[in-house]
Protein backbone atom coordinates (compact mmCIF):
# COMPACT_ATOMS: atom_id res chain seq x y z
CA UNK A 1 0.00 0.00 0.00
CA UNK A 2 1.28 3.48 -0.94
CA UNK A 3 1.79 6.25 1.16
CA UNK A 4 -0.77 8.06 -0.36
CA UNK A 5 -3.46 5.07 0.26
CA UNK A 6 -2.39 4.81 3.88
CA UNK A 7 -3.14 8.43 4.51
CA UNK A 8 -6.21 8.66 2.74
CA UNK A 9 -7.48 5.97 4.84
CA UNK A 10 -6.32 7.78 7.79
CA UNK A 11 -7.60 10.41 7.41
CA UNK A 12 -11.01 8.94 6.52
CA UNK A 13 -11.16 6.76 9.76
CA UNK A 14 -10.40 9.54 11.89
CA UNK A 15 -13.07 11.63 9.74
CA UNK A 16 -15.68 8.64 11.21
CA UNK A 17 -14.75 8.74 14.79
CA UNK A 18 -14.83 12.44 14.96
CA UNK A 19 -18.52 11.90 13.45
CA UNK A 20 -19.47 9.69 15.92
CA UNK A 21 -18.32 11.41 18.66
CA UNK A 22 -20.20 13.97 17.22
CA UNK A 23 -23.28 12.25 17.58
CA UNK A 24 -22.91 10.33 20.85
CA UNK A 25 -22.15 14.01 22.45
CA UNK A 26 -25.49 15.33 21.21
CA UNK A 27 -27.54 12.04 22.04
CA UNK A 28 -26.36 12.15 25.14
CA UNK A 29 -26.79 16.33 25.35
CA UNK A 30 -30.54 15.98 24.11
CA UNK A 31 -33.63 16.15 26.62
CA UNK A 32 -34.75 11.81 27.46
CA UNK A 33 -38.52 11.06 25.60
CA UNK A 34 -41.14 11.77 28.30
CA UNK A 35 -44.76 10.41 28.62
CA UNK A 36 -45.83 14.53 27.70
CA UNK A 37 -44.17 13.88 23.68
CA UNK A 38 -47.11 11.42 23.65
CA UNK A 39 -49.81 13.34 24.87
CA UNK A 40 -52.72 14.90 23.04
CA UNK A 41 -55.31 17.39 24.43
CA UNK A 42 -57.23 18.93 21.82
CA UNK A 43 -59.60 18.74 20.85
CA UNK A 44 -61.58 17.65 23.51
CA UNK A 45 -64.49 14.76 22.71
CA UNK A 46 -67.90 15.87 22.51
CA UNK A 47 -69.73 14.20 25.77
CA UNK A 48 -72.52 11.72 25.19
CA UNK A 49 -74.73 10.50 28.15
CA UNK A 50 -75.13 6.49 27.15
CA UNK A 51 -78.77 5.45 27.90
CA UNK A 52 -80.07 3.86 30.55
CA UNK A 53 -78.73 0.34 28.58
CA UNK A 54 -76.83 -0.83 25.79
CA UNK A 55 -80.06 -0.78 23.76
CA UNK A 56 -81.45 3.02 24.90
CA UNK A 57 -80.67 5.59 22.52
CA UNK A 58 -77.84 7.83 24.03
CA UNK A 59 -78.03 11.78 24.41
CA UNK A 60 -77.14 12.31 20.62
CA UNK A 61 -79.21 9.93 19.00
CA UNK A 62 -82.00 10.76 16.54
CA UNK A 63 -85.41 8.38 17.68
CA UNK A 64 -87.00 6.77 14.74
CA UNK A 65 -89.59 4.86 16.74
CA UNK A 66 -90.03 4.97 20.27
CA UNK A 67 -93.27 2.67 20.17
CA UNK A 68 -95.81 5.73 20.20
CA UNK A 69 -96.07 7.18 16.54
CA UNK A 70 -94.28 7.06 12.64
CA UNK A 71 -94.23 10.71 12.15
CA UNK A 72 -90.60 9.96 11.64
CA UNK A 73 -91.39 7.89 8.56
CA UNK A 74 -93.08 7.91 5.11
CA UNK A 75 -94.03 5.63 2.41
CA UNK A 76 -91.42 5.06 -0.17
CA UNK A 77 -94.19 4.95 -2.65
CA UNK A 78 -95.53 7.64 -2.62
CA UNK A 79 -94.54 9.63 0.68
CA UNK A 80 -97.94 9.79 2.42
CA UNK A 81 -98.04 8.77 6.06
CA UNK A 82 -95.92 5.49 6.46
CA UNK A 83 -99.42 3.36 7.06
CA UNK A 84 -98.28 0.45 9.36
CA UNK A 85 -99.59 -0.85 12.05
CA UNK A 86 -98.71 0.92 15.58
CA UNK A 87 -99.70 -1.36 19.07
CA UNK A 88 -98.43 -1.55 22.60
CA UNK A 89 -95.41 -0.33 21.78
CA UNK A 90 -94.15 -1.95 18.69
CA UNK A 91 -94.39 -1.37 14.91
CA UNK A 92 -95.80 -4.05 12.32
CA UNK A 93 -95.43 -4.41 8.86
CA UNK A 94 -98.56 -3.53 6.86
CA UNK A 95 -97.60 -5.24 3.72
CA UNK A 96 -100.53 -3.28 1.67
CA UNK A 97 -98.90 -0.57 2.63
CA UNK A 98 -95.64 -1.35 1.04
CA UNK A 99 -91.90 -0.17 2.28
CA UNK A 100 -91.31 2.76 4.00
CA UNK A 101 -88.58 5.47 4.31
CA UNK A 102 -87.46 8.09 7.40
CA UNK A 103 -88.31 11.33 6.09
CA UNK A 104 -84.79 12.30 7.36
CA UNK A 105 -81.49 11.69 4.86
CA UNK A 106 -78.64 10.25 6.28
CA UNK A 107 -75.04 9.43 5.15
CA UNK A 108 -72.42 8.08 7.79
CA UNK A 109 -73.95 6.86 11.28
CA UNK A 110 -74.42 4.07 13.84
CA UNK A 111 -78.13 2.52 13.73
CA UNK A 112 -80.16 0.58 16.27
CA UNK A 113 -83.10 -1.20 15.23
CA UNK A 114 -84.87 -4.26 17.30
CA UNK A 115 -87.21 -6.73 15.24
CA UNK A 116 -89.36 -9.89 15.91
CA UNK A 117 -90.70 -12.75 13.56
CA UNK A 118 -93.75 -13.74 14.98
CA UNK A 119 -94.37 -16.87 16.76
CA UNK A 120 -96.56 -18.32 14.32
CA UNK A 121 -94.18 -17.95 10.99
CA UNK A 122 -94.89 -19.95 8.45
CA UNK A 123 -93.32 -20.91 5.24
CA UNK A 124 -90.12 -21.65 4.19
CA UNK A 125 -86.51 -20.05 2.74
CA UNK A 126 -86.85 -17.25 1.47
CA UNK A 127 -90.88 -17.09 2.59
CA UNK A 128 -90.72 -17.17 5.71
CA UNK A 129 -89.96 -13.92 7.82
CA UNK A 130 -88.29 -12.09 5.37
CA UNK A 131 -87.59 -8.51 5.36
CA UNK A 132 -84.81 -6.41 5.22
CA UNK A 133 -83.59 -2.15 6.66
CA UNK A 134 -81.85 -0.99 3.75
CA UNK A 135 -79.11 1.37 5.08
CA UNK A 136 -79.29 3.11 2.34
CA UNK A 137 -82.78 4.00 0.27
CA UNK A 138 -81.68 5.18 -3.75
CA UNK A 139 -84.64 4.67 -4.63
CA UNK A 140 -88.23 3.31 -5.38
CA UNK A 141 -89.00 -0.06 -3.88
CA UNK A 142 -86.00 -2.09 -3.62
CA UNK A 143 -83.15 -0.06 -4.52
CA UNK A 144 -80.41 0.86 -2.27
CA UNK A 145 -78.14 -1.47 0.32
CA UNK A 146 -80.07 -4.08 2.48
CA UNK A 147 -79.13 -5.71 4.88
CA UNK A 148 -81.46 -9.01 5.30
CA UNK A 149 -84.13 -9.93 7.79
CA UNK A 150 -85.49 -13.41 7.57
CA UNK A 151 -85.93 -16.23 9.86
CA UNK A 152 -83.04 -17.90 9.68
CA UNK A 153 -83.76 -20.16 13.13
CA UNK A 154 -83.47 -23.50 11.20
CA UNK A 155 -84.76 -22.44 8.02
CA UNK A 156 -82.02 -23.08 5.23
CA UNK A 157 -81.90 -20.97 2.55
CA UNK A 158 -79.10 -19.41 0.34
CA UNK A 159 -75.94 -18.13 2.73
CA UNK A 160 -76.34 -14.74 1.19
CA UNK A 161 -79.79 -13.96 1.68
CA UNK A 162 -79.98 -15.61 5.50
CA UNK A 163 -80.47 -12.94 8.46
CA UNK A 164 -77.72 -10.35 8.91
CA UNK A 165 -76.28 -11.03 5.18
CA UNK A 166 -75.49 -7.84 3.29
CA UNK A 167 -77.99 -9.48 0.36
CA UNK A 168 -76.23 -11.19 -2.44
CA UNK A 169 -73.44 -10.05 -1.53
CA UNK A 170 -71.59 -10.99 1.98
CA UNK A 171 -73.08 -13.83 4.37
CA UNK A 172 -72.88 -13.53 7.88
CA UNK A 173 -69.81 -14.84 9.85
CA UNK A 174 -72.29 -16.66 11.92
CA UNK A 175 -75.98 -17.06 12.14
CA UNK A 176 -77.11 -15.89 16.26
CA UNK A 177 -81.26 -16.33 15.37
CA UNK A 178 -83.14 -16.82 18.59
CA UNK A 179 -86.29 -18.42 17.63
CA UNK A 180 -89.59 -16.63 16.64
CA UNK A 181 -91.08 -15.10 18.76
CA UNK A 182 -88.18 -13.68 20.41
CA UNK A 183 -86.38 -10.12 19.96
CA UNK A 184 -83.43 -10.01 17.85
CA UNK A 185 -81.53 -6.53 18.05
CA UNK A 186 -79.53 -5.21 15.16
CA UNK A 187 -76.17 -2.73 15.63
CA UNK A 188 -74.60 -1.07 12.35
CA UNK A 189 -72.10 0.91 11.83
CA UNK A 190 -72.94 2.41 8.08
CA UNK A 191 -69.97 4.32 6.10
CA UNK A 192 -71.66 5.82 2.68
CA UNK A 193 -69.95 5.39 -0.60
CA UNK A 194 -68.00 8.70 -1.44
CA UNK A 195 -68.32 10.02 -5.15
CA UNK A 196 -66.53 12.58 -7.14
CA UNK A 197 -68.13 14.88 -8.87
CA UNK A 198 -68.85 13.67 -11.72
CA UNK A 199 -70.51 10.21 -10.16
CA UNK A 200 -67.05 8.16 -10.12
CA UNK A 201 -66.47 5.88 -7.16
CA UNK A 202 -63.83 7.23 -4.99
CA UNK A 203 -64.66 4.87 -2.15
CA UNK A 204 -67.17 1.91 -1.50
CA UNK A 205 -69.35 1.67 1.10
CA UNK A 206 -68.67 -0.30 4.07
CA UNK A 207 -70.55 -1.89 7.06
CA UNK A 208 -70.32 -3.33 10.33
CA UNK A 209 -72.90 -5.23 12.36
CA UNK A 210 -73.59 -6.98 14.96
CA UNK A 211 -76.49 -8.99 15.32
CA UNK A 212 -77.71 -9.95 19.08
CA UNK A 213 -74.28 -8.37 20.17
CA UNK A 214 -72.52 -10.39 18.42
CA UNK A 215 -70.17 -9.58 15.22
CA UNK A 216 -71.92 -10.73 12.18
CA UNK A 217 -70.49 -8.03 9.02
CA UNK A 218 -66.98 -7.05 10.22
CA UNK A 219 -66.30 -3.59 7.68
CA UNK A 220 -67.79 -5.59 4.67
CA UNK A 221 -66.75 -3.55 1.67
CA UNK A 222 -69.61 -3.40 -0.92
CA UNK A 223 -69.71 -4.24 -4.79
CA UNK A 224 -72.50 -1.96 -5.05
CA UNK A 225 -76.54 -1.22 -4.56
CA UNK A 226 -77.90 -4.70 -3.25
CA UNK A 227 -79.42 -6.53 -6.37
CA UNK A 228 -82.19 -9.65 -6.47
CA UNK A 229 -81.28 -10.35 -9.94
CA UNK A 230 -77.64 -9.06 -11.46
CA UNK A 231 -74.19 -7.87 -11.01
CA UNK A 232 -74.12 -5.09 -7.85
CA UNK A 233 -73.24 -1.53 -9.37
CA UNK A 234 -73.15 1.98 -7.86
CA UNK A 235 -75.15 5.15 -8.25
CA UNK A 236 -73.89 8.08 -6.71
CA UNK A 237 -75.83 9.80 -3.90
CA UNK A 238 -74.68 11.80 -1.47
CA UNK A 239 -77.34 11.10 1.38
CA UNK A 240 -80.05 9.30 1.97
CA UNK A 241 -83.07 7.60 3.75
CA UNK A 242 -83.32 4.40 6.00
CA UNK A 243 -86.19 2.04 4.63
CA UNK A 244 -87.99 -0.93 5.58
CA UNK A 245 -89.28 -3.39 3.58
CA UNK A 246 -92.40 -4.96 3.68
CA UNK A 247 -91.58 -7.97 1.66
CA UNK A 248 -94.52 -9.96 -0.21
CA UNK A 249 -94.03 -13.31 1.14
CA UNK A 250 -96.75 -14.77 2.18
CA UNK A 251 -96.07 -15.57 6.07
CA UNK A 252 -97.56 -13.40 8.71
CA UNK A 253 -95.75 -9.93 9.02
CA UNK A 254 -92.59 -8.95 11.55
CA UNK A 255 -92.44 -6.48 14.27
CA UNK A 256 -90.29 -3.61 15.06
CA UNK A 257 -88.82 -1.33 17.99
CA UNK A 258 -86.71 0.76 19.84
CA UNK A 259 -85.55 2.29 16.30
CA UNK A 260 -82.81 5.30 16.96
CA UNK A 261 -79.42 6.45 14.90
CA UNK A 262 -76.47 8.17 15.65
CA UNK A 263 -75.08 10.37 12.36
CA UNK A 264 -71.13 9.72 12.62
CA UNK A 265 -68.29 12.52 10.91
CA UNK A 266 -68.85 12.87 7.29
CA UNK A 267 -65.14 11.11 6.75
CA UNK A 268 -63.37 11.36 3.42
Amino acid sequence: MTRTRRASLGLSLAGLLAAGAVQAQSTSASAPPRPQDTEQWTPVPAVVTPGATDAAPPSDAIVLFDGTNLDQWVNTRDKAPAGWIVADGVVTVSKPAGNIETKRRFRNYQLHLEWRVPTNVTGSGQARGNSGVFLASTGPGDAGYELQILDSYNNPTYVNGQAGSIYKQFAPLVNVMRKPGEWQTYDVVWIAPVFAADGKLVAPARVTVLQNGVLIQNDAVLAGETLYIGKPFYRAYTTAPIKLQAHGDPSPPLSFRNIWVRELPAGP
